[in-house]
Parts: C-alpha cells; structure tokens; sequence
C-alpha cells in the first residue's frame, strides 16, 4: 500500500461513514473521512435525532391535555413552537458534541476533511475544499458512504410551491396551522404526529389505500385508527394532479375515485421518499455501476469495482441507521480484513416507526412467507393482558409473532405499542441466535416490565401446541381430575 496515501479513504460522514472510519482505523489502516457538509449526516442533523425530539415534545403535550386518565388534572399545553424548535436544536447539537465531531476521529488518528469529492479514477480522489482549492489524494480502498437526500417528484407547479422536506422542516420557528404532508411513510406518519399533538391540522396525502405499505396491515390498522383519534386526518387513494401557492396558502388538487378535490393549507411537507447522492462522485471515472442512482453493491457491500466499497442509504437498499451501520462494518471488515466471513443481514432486518403508539418489525413479514410457502404459526398476545401496560395506561397494542410449529423457531415478529421497539429487539437477538419461542418462554423476565411482553407472547407457543387429546392422555396416566381446558378457538390467548 506504500505507493497510496491512504490505505483507507471514506467518502462521506454520516452514520455508514463514521463507523467506517472509526472500524478502519481501529483496523491499523491509514484513514482519511471526506464530508461535504457536517458530520453527523441526515440522523443527526435533519432525521433520527430531530424527528424524535420533536415527536418526544409532541407526546408530553399530549400528556398534558390527557392528564385525567392517570388521575390528575386535564390542561392545555402552553406551546411556545420556536422554544420547542431551540430544543430540537440543542438536542441534535449535544449528539453532534457528544459523538460526532471531528476532533472525536482525529484522535483515533483519522484525517478529518472538510469538501466535496469526486473520482479521478478506481485509486484516486479530488476533494473541492469551499474556498474552491483543490486536492488529489490516492487510496488502496474507499467506502462511498454519501447517504441520501429528500427526493420530490415531478408534481405540476412544485417548482413555484414553498415546501418543506425532513432537510428544512427542523429549520422552521413558526407552527403551521394547517400542515399538509404528501405521503404516508414513516417520515410522514411520525411528523403528523408530532405536529397534530403541538397544534397544527394535519392532512396527509397519499395515492396507496393505507399508509406503511410495508408493515402489517392488521397493525398498521391499529395505528392508524389512534392517529385518527388523535387528530390527523387522511386523504388516501389520492393521486396528486398538482400544487399552487396563493399567497400563504398552498393548494394540493388531488384525484381520489375519479373525482377531484383541492386541499388547502399554509404548509407543505413532501415526504415522498428519498434519493442516493451520487451526482457529484464521477463514478464514471472509477468505474463503479450504479441503478437508478444507487450504488450496486454485492452481500459483502463491494461494488462493481474491487477495491471500492458502498454502504448506507447510497446503495438503495436500506434507508435505516442501523443498517447503514450494519452495511458499515462489513464493508469496512470486508476491505480490510478479506478473509471474514461477512454478508449484509437480509433474513432479520428490523425497523420501527416512532409514534405512539410505536410500529415496529424483525425478521420475515407474513406477506414473505406466504409467498414463500413458508408453514408457520401465528402466536398472538394484546397489550391489554401486559401488566406494565395495564398500569401506565397503554393497553393498544397488539404482539404477533411468526414461528414454526414444533420447533418454535422464530420467523420473524412485529408489533404495535407503546415500546414495541424494545420488544423487536429482543425478538431480532433471538433470531439472530437460534432462540426459540421456547427459549424465550422458559426465560426468567422480571415482573412487570415492558420485557415480560415478549415472554407473555412466547409462552404462546406452549399454549398452541397442548392438544385435547394430549391433556387428556396426562389425565388418565396421574389420575387428575380437573376440566379439559377449551381448545376449540384458534386464537386463545392465556
């Protein structure tokens, strides 16, 4: 590698590329880390950390107004919006403080440069510093980890509309009244939360029949009815002819059945999904694929030329932190280390949507295994039989797991409520380790924690697999004489 300046260059510092950068030098490789603008990336500045905040903030002033139901005195919040807005901001500033700052990887030995980079060719980099110097640098290895950005669609009259994307929605001081947000993924459906408990009308829009396509239709059913509750409204079917702006008022004209309708509002949030940040890189030069913008990568997260890797949101694949993370690590290893055996997790991929109540899944979704002809069971358990839920007063919800029959190995989970986030991680560390419905069933959890959920939902399993006839054959061998517990409903939940 001495005919390189660098045996690592990592292009991009997010959350794919800090773990990059940190694994490689913590590797002994000689490291570079490129950013075009702050470290810390979309989770920090413009995703993860901002969007919980201000869905944290939305929650207690819920908690404020619903104060009755645990026993004290309803009122209604006192919302000062730019002081909620300074908070999300210092929330976001202390993580950047706290992890992601440069001085942090300067002291693991890594450069730390501030520009934009593009490929002169598969080993060597120029990196446009602002002051519009230039540099070419040369590496063994890069890891393209430039993540992604909001992507808006084509929509007649989008370029005369003063809209909003998750990159100036945490930048805004005033609270909009009427809020309208095209499109009902989770970016979408965690905003609307958020802004409808703070104060504003919430309208989402979206052309599918339900919102998260990709999660469990039964709990997404659920969610969405709370949402409902709690005050956003809906316009779905609804496909987008086109957006004005009059005045301070922006029009969304919308077909839904054949008929159209205009909605009207004084904000405009464009959740509609995101696009790899590829334009700049001259990959070209490199010699590196991409599809539709996004990097080609195979299971090892190596791309069409060998000794460039990708990972994280620019590769299409996963628009999660943990799995740009994930991706991280074995691009990283994988480069570094050649002889590991590592691929990208496709089996136990995890996700959770932030509202409350939370939405989250592991593993196969019922969907994959039916077209899989996958034979599972279904084990079910409703947060009304949770002990801590019944006590905190959080009983929506819904635990269901898939699993083999006799084996109990889990397939894959999912459910809706309050910290289903934490019960997904338990499921996915079962997955991830050949633990069973059985395994988690016979595991001692402590009472009563939101844990025991998962357990309760386990102990399932024993419960679906005793049988009439089973229960009777230990009747006559002991000689017990009590009742013969009532097999006859599928979905019995003891």
């Amino acid at each position: 590698m001495a005919g390189y300046d660098f045996d690592m260059i990592v292009i991009g510092g997010g959350a794919a590329g800090l773990t990059a950068s940190g694994i490689a030098a913590n590797f002994g490789a000689k490291t570079m880390m490129v950013e075009a603008d702050r470290l810390g990336g979309d989770c920090t500045w413009t995703g993860c950390i901002p969007s919980k905040t201000l869905l944290k903030a939305g929650k207690v002033a819920c908690q404020i107004k619903d104060a009755g139901k645990y026993g004290l005195i309803d009122a209604e919040p006192n919302i000062d919006f730019k002081k909620v807005m300074q908070h999300v901001d210092h929330v976001r500033k202390e993580v950047y403080h706290d992890a992601d700052r440069p001085e942090i990887f300067e002291d693991m030995g890594i450069e730390v440069v501030h520009g934009l980079a593009s490929f002169k060719d598969d080993h060597t980099i120029e990196i446009e510093y602002k002051d519009g110097r230039t540099r070419a640098v040369s590496s063994k290895y890069f890891i393209i980890a430039t993540g992604a950005k909001a992507f808006v669609p084509p929509i007649d009259g989008i370029e005369e509309v003063d809209y909003l994307t998750n990159e100036s929605l945490f930048e805004i001081e005033d609270l909009p009244e009427e809020l309208l947000i095209i499109g009902g993924g989770p970016i979408g459906t965690e905003m609307s939360q958020a802004f409808v408990n703070l104060g504003s009308e919430v309208t989402i829009i979206d052309m599918a029949d339900r919102i998260l396509a990709n999660d469990d239709p039964e709990l997404v059913d659920i969610l969405h009815d709370e949402l409902k509750k709690q005050g956003v409204n809906y316009q779905l079917n609804a496909s987008v002819k086109k957006v004005m702006q009059d005045g301070n008022r922006i029009k969304v004209q919308v077909e839904i059945k054949g008929e159209e309708k205009v909605i009207e509002g004084d904000a405009l949030l464009m959740a509609t999904g995101r696009r790899a940040n590829t334009s700049s890189l001259n990959l070209e030069a490199a010699g590196v694929k991409t599809d539709k913008g996004n990097i080609v990568v195979d299971e090892s997260c190596r791309s069409s030329q060998s000794n460039i890797y990708a990972a994280g949101d620019v590769t299409g694949r996963y628009q999660f932190t943990h799995m740009s993370e994930h991706m991280a690590k074995i691009a990283a290893t994988k480069a570094l280390l050649k002889v590991v055996p590592m691929k990208i997790e496709k089996d136990m991929v995890s996700w959770v949507t932030f509202t409350d109540p939370e939405l989250a899944h592991v593993g196969k979704t019922e969907k994959q295994l039916k077209e899989e002809g996958e034979k599972y069971e279904v084990y079910r358990f409703p947060y009304s039989k949770i002990d801590r839920a019944v006590a905190e007063g959080e009983t929506t919800g819904l635990v269901k797991v898939f699993a083999k029959k006799l084996s109990g190995k889990i397939l894959g989970a999912t459910a809706v409520g309050a910290h289903a986030g934490e019960f997904i991680s338990e499921y996915a560390v079962a997955i991830k380790n050949g633990v069973s419905m059985r395994g988690i069933a016979d595991t001692i959890h402590p009472y009563p924690s939101w844990g025991l959920g998962a357990r309760r939902a386990a102990d399932q399993w024993y419960i679906k697999n005793q049988s009439k006839w089973s229960v009777k054959l230990i009747k006559t061998i002991f000689g017990y004489r009590g009742d013969t517990p009532d097999y006859s409903d599928p979905d019995r939940v003891v």
